[in-house]
Protein backbone atom coordinates (compact mmCIF):
# COMPACT_ATOMS: atom_id res chain seq x y z
CA UNK A 1 0.00 0.00 0.00
CA UNK A 2 1.27 3.38 -0.93
CA UNK A 3 1.92 6.42 1.56
CA UNK A 4 -0.78 8.55 0.13
CA UNK A 5 -3.56 5.77 0.20
CA UNK A 6 -2.31 4.88 3.95
CA UNK A 7 -2.77 8.30 5.05
CA UNK A 8 -6.40 8.87 3.54
CA UNK A 9 -7.57 5.77 5.14
CA UNK A 10 -5.72 6.85 8.56
CA UNK A 11 -7.42 10.30 8.24
CA UNK A 12 -10.74 9.19 7.23
CA UNK A 13 -11.04 7.55 10.47
CA UNK A 14 -10.97 10.39 11.63
CA UNK A 15 -13.47 12.46 10.03
CA UNK A 16 -10.64 13.96 7.29
CA UNK A 17 -10.80 13.53 3.22
CA UNK A 18 -7.03 14.00 1.93
CA UNK A 19 -6.08 14.17 -1.71
CA UNK A 20 -2.69 14.26 -2.70
CA UNK A 21 -2.27 15.54 -6.41
CA UNK A 22 1.27 16.90 -7.74
CA UNK A 23 2.56 17.70 -4.43
CA UNK A 24 -0.44 19.10 -2.97
CA UNK A 25 -2.46 17.18 -0.10
CA UNK A 26 -5.89 18.68 -0.33
CA UNK A 27 -7.83 18.25 3.17
CA UNK A 28 -11.30 18.69 4.12
CA UNK A 29 -13.65 17.86 7.11
CA UNK A 30 -16.83 19.18 7.70
CA UNK A 31 -16.63 22.53 8.44
CA UNK A 32 -13.58 23.69 6.55
CA UNK A 33 -10.87 22.89 3.81
CA UNK A 34 -7.57 23.81 3.04
CA UNK A 35 -4.39 22.74 0.63
CA UNK A 36 -0.67 21.79 1.95
CA UNK A 37 2.54 22.27 -0.36
CA UNK A 38 4.23 18.96 0.99
CA UNK A 39 6.66 16.93 -0.72
CA UNK A 40 6.02 13.05 -0.88
CA UNK A 41 9.19 12.53 1.35
CA UNK A 42 8.45 14.93 4.32
CA UNK A 43 6.22 13.53 6.65
CA UNK A 44 2.41 14.79 6.78
CA UNK A 45 1.35 15.49 10.64
CA UNK A 46 -1.71 14.80 12.34
CA UNK A 47 -1.95 17.26 14.55
CA UNK A 48 -0.69 20.19 11.98
CA UNK A 49 -3.68 19.03 10.41
CA UNK A 50 -5.93 19.43 12.58
CA UNK A 51 -4.78 22.65 13.61
CA UNK A 52 -5.27 23.99 9.79
CA UNK A 53 -8.80 22.72 9.48
CA UNK A 54 -9.60 24.44 12.67
CA UNK A 55 -7.64 27.75 11.73
CA UNK A 56 -9.59 27.49 8.32
CA UNK A 57 -13.01 26.91 10.57
CA UNK A 58 -12.68 30.47 12.40
CA UNK A 59 -15.64 32.53 12.11
CA UNK A 60 -17.89 35.66 13.24
CA UNK A 61 -19.52 34.43 16.45
CA UNK A 62 -23.00 34.44 14.65
CA UNK A 63 -21.76 32.48 12.19
CA UNK A 64 -21.68 34.90 9.22
CA UNK A 65 -18.39 35.30 7.52
CA UNK A 66 -15.03 34.18 8.61
CA UNK A 67 -11.81 32.67 6.83
CA UNK A 68 -11.88 32.68 3.23
CA UNK A 69 -9.24 30.52 2.54
CA UNK A 70 -6.34 28.54 4.06
CA UNK A 71 -3.58 26.98 2.95
CA UNK A 72 0.09 25.60 4.40
CA UNK A 73 3.88 25.84 3.03
CA UNK A 74 6.33 22.90 3.37
CA UNK A 75 7.52 24.22 6.38
CA UNK A 76 4.10 23.15 8.04
CA UNK A 77 4.21 21.38 11.22
CA UNK A 78 1.97 21.70 14.55
CA UNK A 79 2.21 25.17 16.55
CA UNK A 80 0.40 26.18 19.78
CA UNK A 81 -2.72 26.94 18.76
CA UNK A 82 -2.53 27.81 14.91
CA UNK A 83 -0.20 25.44 12.68
CA UNK A 84 3.53 26.44 11.56
CA UNK A 85 3.65 27.74 8.05
CA UNK A 86 -0.09 28.49 7.53
CA UNK A 87 -1.74 31.27 5.57
CA UNK A 88 -5.14 32.07 5.91
CA UNK A 89 -7.68 35.01 4.56
CA UNK A 90 -10.20 36.73 5.78
CA UNK A 91 -12.36 39.74 5.13
CA UNK A 92 -10.59 43.48 6.31
CA UNK A 93 -13.00 43.72 9.24
CA UNK A 94 -12.13 40.72 10.66
CA UNK A 95 -8.68 39.19 12.26
CA UNK A 96 -7.99 36.64 14.56
CA UNK A 97 -5.13 37.33 17.33
CA UNK A 98 -4.26 33.34 18.26
CA UNK A 99 -3.31 32.91 14.71
CA UNK A 100 -0.61 35.77 14.81
CA UNK A 101 0.49 34.63 18.90
CA UNK A 102 2.78 36.45 20.48
CA UNK A 103 5.98 36.71 18.35
CA UNK A 104 4.67 39.51 16.39
CA UNK A 105 6.71 40.17 12.92
CA UNK A 106 9.03 37.86 13.81
CA UNK A 107 11.10 38.03 10.60
CA UNK A 108 14.12 37.52 8.86
CA UNK A 109 16.63 40.28 7.71
CA UNK A 110 19.50 39.85 5.53
CA UNK A 111 22.60 42.67 5.38
CA UNK A 112 25.66 42.34 3.42
CA UNK A 113 28.91 43.13 4.76
CA UNK A 114 31.06 44.78 2.23
CA UNK A 115 33.62 42.10 3.26
CA UNK A 116 34.43 38.48 1.56
CA UNK A 117 35.18 35.43 3.48
CA UNK A 118 39.25 35.32 3.05
CA UNK A 119 39.31 39.16 4.58
CA UNK A 120 37.42 37.97 7.66
CA UNK A 121 38.12 34.67 8.03
CA UNK A 122 42.00 35.27 9.27
CA UNK A 123 39.95 37.88 12.21
CA UNK A 124 37.34 35.04 13.14
CA UNK A 125 38.22 34.53 16.74
CA UNK A 126 38.75 38.03 17.35
CA UNK A 127 35.16 38.43 15.75
CA UNK A 128 33.57 35.38 17.72
CA UNK A 129 34.42 36.99 20.71
CA UNK A 130 33.58 40.20 20.03
CA UNK A 131 30.11 39.61 18.94
CA UNK A 132 29.81 36.99 21.60
CA UNK A 133 29.83 39.75 24.01
CA UNK A 134 27.70 42.22 21.92
CA UNK A 135 24.65 40.02 20.94
CA UNK A 136 24.99 36.88 23.63
CA UNK A 137 26.42 38.92 26.59
CA UNK A 138 26.24 42.23 28.67
CA UNK A 139 28.27 44.33 25.19
CA UNK A 140 25.36 46.20 24.03
CA UNK A 141 24.78 50.44 25.10
CA UNK A 142 21.60 51.43 23.61
CA UNK A 143 20.17 54.23 24.95
CA UNK A 144 16.57 55.64 23.48
CA UNK A 145 14.30 58.09 25.07
CA UNK A 146 11.11 57.68 25.95
CA UNK A 147 10.46 60.24 23.20
CA UNK A 148 11.31 58.17 20.42
CA UNK A 149 9.83 55.22 21.51
CA UNK A 150 6.85 57.10 21.59
CA UNK A 151 7.21 58.30 18.49
CA UNK A 152 7.62 54.74 17.23
CA UNK A 153 4.65 53.81 18.19
CA UNK A 154 2.66 56.67 16.97
CA UNK A 155 4.43 57.89 14.06
CA UNK A 156 6.50 55.07 12.48
CA UNK A 157 10.05 53.48 11.97
CA UNK A 158 11.31 57.24 10.29
CA UNK A 159 10.14 59.35 13.36
CA UNK A 160 11.99 57.28 15.97
CA UNK A 161 15.05 57.37 13.27
CA UNK A 162 15.16 61.14 13.80
CA UNK A 163 15.09 61.31 17.65
CA UNK A 164 17.34 58.55 18.16
CA UNK A 165 20.35 60.41 19.93
CA UNK A 166 24.27 59.90 19.09
CA UNK A 167 25.02 58.33 22.89
CA UNK A 168 26.11 54.85 22.78
CA UNK A 169 25.42 52.31 20.04
CA UNK A 170 23.61 55.24 17.76
CA UNK A 171 27.09 56.77 17.62
CA UNK A 172 28.13 54.88 15.36
CA UNK A 173 25.00 54.27 13.12
CA UNK A 174 24.82 55.43 9.92
CA UNK A 175 21.05 57.33 10.41
CA UNK A 176 20.84 58.23 6.77
CA UNK A 177 21.63 54.74 5.42
CA UNK A 178 19.06 53.42 7.97
CA UNK A 179 16.01 55.78 6.28
CA UNK A 180 17.23 54.30 3.20
CA UNK A 181 16.93 50.69 4.26
CA UNK A 182 13.32 51.72 5.45
CA UNK A 183 12.08 50.70 1.73
CA UNK A 184 13.78 47.14 2.03
CA UNK A 185 11.38 46.11 4.80
CA UNK A 186 8.70 44.48 3.55
CA UNK A 187 5.01 45.34 5.13
CA UNK A 188 6.75 47.73 6.98
CA UNK A 189 5.44 51.34 5.51
CA UNK A 190 1.43 49.14 6.15
CA UNK A 191 1.80 48.55 10.29
CA UNK A 192 -0.42 51.30 11.93
CA UNK A 193 0.10 51.79 15.45
CA UNK A 194 -0.73 53.46 18.27
CA UNK A 195 1.57 54.32 21.88
CA UNK A 196 -1.87 53.21 24.05
CA UNK A 197 -1.02 50.59 22.97
CA UNK A 198 2.15 49.81 24.66
CA UNK A 199 3.43 48.60 28.11
CA UNK A 200 3.86 51.97 29.80
CA UNK A 201 7.34 51.28 30.75
CA UNK A 202 8.05 52.63 27.44
CA UNK A 203 6.19 55.66 27.79
CA UNK A 204 6.56 57.33 31.33
CA UNK A 205 8.91 60.66 31.34
CA UNK A 206 8.65 62.32 27.66
CA UNK A 207 12.95 62.43 27.50
CA UNK A 208 13.93 60.00 30.04
CA UNK A 209 16.43 57.72 28.64
CA UNK A 210 14.48 53.78 28.80
CA UNK A 211 17.34 51.11 28.55
CA UNK A 212 14.81 48.18 27.30
CA UNK A 213 16.61 45.43 28.05
CA UNK A 214 14.80 43.27 25.22
CA UNK A 215 15.93 46.00 22.51
CA UNK A 216 18.93 44.43 20.78
CA UNK A 217 18.50 40.54 22.01
CA UNK A 218 18.45 37.46 19.62
CA UNK A 219 15.39 35.81 21.60
CA UNK A 220 15.67 32.01 22.11
CA UNK A 221 14.41 28.62 20.45
CA UNK A 222 15.04 28.73 16.94
CA UNK A 223 15.99 32.89 16.63
CA UNK A 224 19.61 33.38 15.50
CA UNK A 225 22.11 36.01 13.99
CA UNK A 226 24.37 34.21 11.82
CA UNK A 227 27.60 35.47 9.54
CA UNK A 228 26.88 33.54 6.09
CA UNK A 229 28.69 33.05 3.12
CA UNK A 230 27.41 33.12 -0.49
CA UNK A 231 27.83 29.69 -1.57
CA UNK A 232 25.89 29.96 -5.28
CA UNK A 233 24.48 32.47 -7.27
CA UNK A 234 21.41 30.58 -9.01
CA UNK A 235 19.65 33.99 -10.55
CA UNK A 236 22.55 36.45 -11.39
CA UNK A 237 20.22 38.71 -12.38
CA UNK A 238 18.48 38.77 -8.84
CA UNK A 239 22.31 38.64 -7.12
CA UNK A 240 23.21 41.31 -8.98
CA UNK A 241 20.04 43.35 -7.91
CA UNK A 242 20.97 41.82 -4.12
CA UNK A 243 24.47 43.20 -4.38
CA UNK A 244 26.30 39.38 -3.85
CA UNK A 245 28.87 37.55 -5.09
CA UNK A 246 30.01 34.05 -4.55
CA UNK A 247 32.45 34.49 -1.55
CA UNK A 248 31.11 37.75 0.14
CA UNK A 249 30.33 37.60 3.64
CA UNK A 250 26.56 38.38 4.29
CA UNK A 251 24.65 38.59 8.25
CA UNK A 252 21.08 37.08 8.55
CA UNK A 253 19.19 37.94 11.48
CA UNK A 254 15.82 36.25 12.69
CA UNK A 255 13.96 37.55 15.72
CA UNK A 256 11.20 39.42 17.22
CA UNK A 257 9.44 41.51 19.38
CA UNK A 258 10.43 39.94 22.61
CA UNK A 259 8.77 41.29 25.97
CA UNK A 260 6.57 43.60 24.20
CA UNK A 261 5.32 41.26 21.43
CA UNK A 262 4.49 38.76 23.97
CA UNK A 263 2.66 42.02 25.91
CA UNK A 264 0.50 42.39 23.17
CA UNK A 265 -0.42 39.12 21.71
CA UNK A 266 -1.43 37.87 24.85
CA UNK A 267 -3.73 40.57 25.82
CA UNK A 268 -5.30 40.69 22.31
CA UNK A 269 -6.00 37.06 22.66
CA UNK A 270 -7.48 37.16 25.93
CA UNK A 271 -9.52 40.23 24.84
CA UNK A 272 -10.99 38.01 21.69
CA UNK A 273 -11.73 35.20 24.19
CA UNK A 274 -13.15 37.49 26.50
CA UNK A 275 -15.79 39.42 23.56
CA UNK A 276 -17.23 35.51 22.78
CA UNK A 277 -20.85 35.96 23.28
CA UNK A 278 -21.61 34.64 27.06
CA UNK A 279 -23.64 31.38 27.35
CA UNK A 280 -22.11 30.36 23.92
CA UNK A 281 -19.99 27.42 23.27
CA UNK A 282 -16.24 28.34 22.77
CA UNK A 283 -14.34 26.98 20.05
CA UNK A 284 -12.33 23.97 20.78
CA UNK A 285 -9.55 25.09 18.43
CA UNK A 286 -8.88 28.28 20.54
CA UNK A 287 -9.12 30.48 18.48
CA UNK A 288 -11.29 33.43 18.58
CA UNK A 289 -12.40 36.37 15.80
CA UNK A 290 -12.70 39.65 16.61
CA UNK A 291 -15.29 42.10 13.93
CA UNK A 292 -15.53 45.63 13.17
CA UNK A 293 -13.95 48.36 15.35
CA UNK A 294 -11.98 45.79 17.17
CA UNK A 295 -10.14 44.44 14.49
CA UNK A 296 -9.23 47.48 13.05
CA UNK A 297 -7.77 48.00 17.14
CA UNK A 298 -6.16 45.09 16.90
CA UNK A 299 -4.31 45.85 14.09
CA UNK A 300 -2.82 48.96 15.83
CA UNK A 301 -1.86 47.12 18.53
CA UNK A 302 -0.17 44.49 16.48
CA UNK A 303 1.45 47.34 14.89
CA UNK A 304 2.99 48.82 18.48
CA UNK A 305 5.12 45.35 18.20
CA UNK A 306 5.76 44.53 14.95
CA UNK A 307 7.44 48.58 14.72
CA UNK A 308 9.19 47.30 17.72
CA UNK A 309 10.26 43.79 16.00
CA UNK A 310 11.77 46.35 13.44
CA UNK A 311 14.18 48.20 15.60
CA UNK A 312 15.07 45.04 17.34
CA UNK A 313 16.57 43.66 14.31
CA UNK A 314 17.91 47.52 13.67
CA UNK A 315 19.88 46.80 16.75
CA UNK A 316 21.48 43.56 16.37
CA UNK A 317 22.49 44.66 12.89
CA UNK A 318 23.79 47.96 14.01
CA UNK A 319 25.50 45.78 17.10
CA UNK A 320 27.22 43.71 14.35
CA UNK A 321 28.14 46.05 12.01
CA UNK A 322 29.80 48.10 14.57
CA UNK A 323 31.96 44.95 15.57
CA UNK A 324 32.74 44.50 11.68
CA UNK A 325 33.85 47.82 11.29
CA UNK A 326 36.31 48.23 14.07
CA UNK A 327 37.65 44.61 13.92
CA UNK A 328 38.29 44.58 9.68
CA UNK A 329 36.74 48.33 8.77
CA UNK A 330 33.89 46.92 6.81
CA UNK A 331 31.80 49.89 6.91
CA UNK A 332 30.20 49.03 2.92
CA UNK A 333 27.17 47.18 4.42
CA UNK A 334 23.41 47.66 3.18
CA UNK A 335 19.91 46.39 4.14
CA UNK A 336 19.42 43.14 1.43
CA UNK A 337 15.50 42.76 3.08
CA UNK A 338 13.74 42.19 5.75
CA UNK A 339 10.74 40.33 5.52
CA UNK A 340 7.95 39.23 8.26
CA UNK A 341 6.73 35.74 8.82
CA UNK A 342 4.20 36.59 11.60
CA UNK A 343 1.99 39.85 11.12
CA UNK A 344 -1.34 39.97 8.72
CA UNK A 345 -0.99 42.70 6.45
CA UNK A 346 -3.92 43.58 4.42
CA UNK A 347 -3.29 42.55 0.40
CA UNK A 348 -5.84 42.36 -2.35
CA UNK A 349 -8.75 43.41 -0.41
CA UNK A 350 -8.09 40.63 2.11
CA UNK A 351 -6.48 40.15 5.44
CA UNK A 352 -3.40 38.00 5.25
CA UNK A 353 -2.38 35.90 8.22
CA UNK A 354 0.53 34.55 8.13
CA UNK A 355 1.80 31.93 10.90
CA UNK A 356 5.28 31.06 10.53
CA UNK A 357 4.91 32.30 6.90
CA UNK A 358 6.24 34.62 4.43
CA UNK A 359 4.95 37.21 1.89
CA UNK A 360 6.03 36.25 -1.83
CA UNK A 361 4.49 38.53 -4.12
CA UNK A 362 5.65 39.59 -7.62
CA UNK A 363 9.30 40.60 -8.03
CA UNK A 364 10.14 41.00 -3.87
CA UNK A 365 12.62 39.22 -2.15
CA UNK A 366 11.77 36.96 0.68
CA UNK A 367 13.98 34.38 2.66
CA UNK A 368 13.94 31.14 3.54
CA UNK A 369 16.90 29.62 6.25
CA UNK A 370 17.36 26.21 6.23
CA UNK A 371 18.45 24.60 9.65
CA UNK A 372 21.31 25.22 11.88
CA UNK A 373 24.43 23.90 9.84
CA UNK A 374 22.19 23.85 6.65
CA UNK A 375 22.02 26.47 3.72
CA UNK A 376 19.84 29.41 3.75
CA UNK A 377 18.24 30.89 0.50
CA UNK A 378 17.36 34.56 -1.06
CA UNK A 379 14.24 33.88 -3.53
CA UNK A 380 12.31 35.96 -5.74
CA UNK A 381 8.74 35.53 -5.25
CA UNK A 382 6.67 34.82 -8.01
CA UNK A 383 2.83 36.26 -6.33
CA UNK A 384 1.30 32.94 -6.66
CA UNK A 385 -2.70 33.37 -5.56
CA UNK A 386 -3.42 30.02 -5.17
CA UNK A 387 -1.02 30.20 -1.84
CA UNK A 388 -2.05 33.71 -1.24
CA UNK A 389 1.12 35.37 -2.24
CA UNK A 390 3.40 33.45 0.22
CA UNK A 391 6.32 31.26 0.89
CA UNK A 392 7.61 28.85 3.53
CA UNK A 393 9.52 30.99 6.34
CA UNK A 394 11.93 28.02 6.82
CA UNK A 395 12.36 24.51 6.58
CA UNK A 396 10.16 23.65 9.42
CA UNK A 397 10.58 21.28 11.96
CA UNK A 398 10.37 17.40 12.11
CA UNK A 399 11.28 16.84 15.76
CA UNK A 400 9.69 18.54 18.86
CA UNK A 401 12.40 19.34 21.55
CA UNK A 402 11.20 16.92 24.09
CA UNK A 403 12.04 13.97 21.50
CA UNK A 404 15.47 15.83 20.84
CA UNK A 405 16.31 15.91 24.41
CA UNK A 406 17.29 12.39 24.21
CA UNK A 407 19.91 13.35 21.89
CA UNK A 408 23.65 13.56 22.78
CA UNK A 409 25.07 16.82 20.96
CA UNK A 410 27.84 15.77 18.53
CA UNK A 411 30.99 18.05 17.53
CA UNK A 412 29.12 20.03 14.55
CA UNK A 413 31.81 22.94 14.48
CA UNK A 414 35.29 23.70 12.33
CA UNK A 415 35.02 19.97 11.51
CA UNK A 416 32.06 20.74 8.72
CA UNK A 417 33.09 24.41 8.22
CA UNK A 418 30.44 26.11 10.54
CA UNK A 419 30.36 27.26 14.07
CA UNK A 420 27.36 27.31 16.88
CA UNK A 421 27.87 30.25 19.24
CA UNK A 422 26.08 30.07 22.66
CA UNK A 423 25.73 30.40 26.11
CA UNK A 424 23.65 27.77 26.68
CA UNK A 425 24.18 24.04 25.60
CA UNK A 426 20.87 22.64 25.48
CA UNK A 427 20.37 24.76 22.44
CA UNK A 428 22.77 22.60 20.74
CA UNK A 429 20.16 20.17 21.23
CA UNK A 430 17.07 21.82 20.62
CA UNK A 431 18.12 23.12 17.40
CA UNK A 432 20.15 20.01 16.15
CA UNK A 433 19.94 20.01 11.89
CA UNK A 434 18.07 16.72 13.02
CA UNK A 435 15.04 18.79 14.13
CA UNK A 436 14.08 20.35 10.70
CA UNK A 437 13.21 19.11 7.51
CA UNK A 438 15.65 19.13 4.43
CA UNK A 439 16.05 22.48 2.92
CA UNK A 440 16.52 21.17 -0.57
CA UNK A 441 13.13 19.85 -0.77
CA UNK A 442 11.45 22.50 0.94
CA UNK A 443 13.02 25.33 -2.09
CA UNK A 444 12.39 22.97 -4.57
CA UNK A 445 8.70 22.10 -4.21
CA UNK A 446 7.89 26.01 -3.89
CA UNK A 447 9.75 26.54 -7.13
CA UNK A 448 8.06 23.89 -8.70
CA UNK A 449 4.38 25.09 -7.91
CA UNK A 450 5.19 28.68 -8.96
CA UNK A 451 5.50 30.44 -5.49
CA UNK A 452 9.71 31.80 -5.84
CA UNK A 453 12.56 31.60 -7.65
CA UNK A 454 15.69 30.74 -6.11
CA UNK A 455 18.12 33.33 -6.19
CA UNK A 456 21.02 32.78 -3.78
CA UNK A 457 22.07 30.26 -1.82
CA UNK A 458 23.80 30.64 1.28
CA UNK A 459 26.18 28.71 3.81
CA UNK A 460 26.76 29.06 7.69
CA UNK A 461 30.32 30.61 9.06
CA UNK A 462 29.27 31.58 12.21
CA UNK A 463 25.92 30.95 14.35
CA UNK A 464 24.84 33.31 17.75
CA UNK A 465 22.48 31.50 19.42
CA UNK A 466 20.93 33.06 22.82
Amino acid sequence: MNTSLRLQRAFARTGISLDYRDGIYHVRDGQAEAHILLPDSLPLEDKAVRQLLAFAAVRRHDGHGGVCKACATPDFHPGTVAPVGSVVATPQDFVIPAAIGTDINCSVRLLTTGARLDQLAPHKSRLVERLTASLLGSGRDVPVTTAAFRALFDVGPSAFLDRLGKDGLWGHADKERLHRELDACIGLAHFAGGARHAPHAYLQERHAVFRDPCLGTVGSGNHFVELQVVDEVIDRHAAYRAGLRAGDVVVMIHSGSRDLGFFVGQAWMDRARAEWPQGMKHPASGLYGLSGPLAGEYLQAMGVAARYAWANRVVLAELVRKDLEQIVGAADSRLVVDVPHNVVLQENGMNIHRKGATPARAGDFALIPGSMGDASYLVTGLGSADWLWSCSHGAGRRMRRQALRALRPEARTEDQGWQCVTLREERRIEEAPEAYKPIGPVIESQESAGLIQAAVRLRPWITFKA
